[in-house]
């Protein structure tokens, strides 16, 4: 097994039933995040790239198709 990538931060999932049998979900924090809580994280899953609030973890995720999440990518680079 590999060892994760340093950036991303491991989590038990909130649907583990809490007997050993658990998921763990990798999030990393944005790099453009300014360090002050205003940040977003960001992980990403086979077709889909998950977004964030670290504020507010359990508010809800925004999940974009892979094409959508480059789109967006490129737009906000230009």
């Amino acid at each position: 097994m590999s060892t994760p990538e340093p950036r991303i931060t491991w989590r038990v999932s909130s649907h583990s039933a809490g007997n050993g049998n658990c998921v763990e979900v990798g999030w990393r924090t944005s790099s453009h995040s300014a360090g002050n809580g205003g940040c977003v994280e960001v992980r990403e899953v086979p077709g889909e790239v998950h977004v964030r609030d670290t504020k507010n973890r359990t508010g809800g995720e925004l999940h974009l198709p892979r094409e959508g999440w480059n789109a967006f990518l490129t737009t906000i680079r230009a």
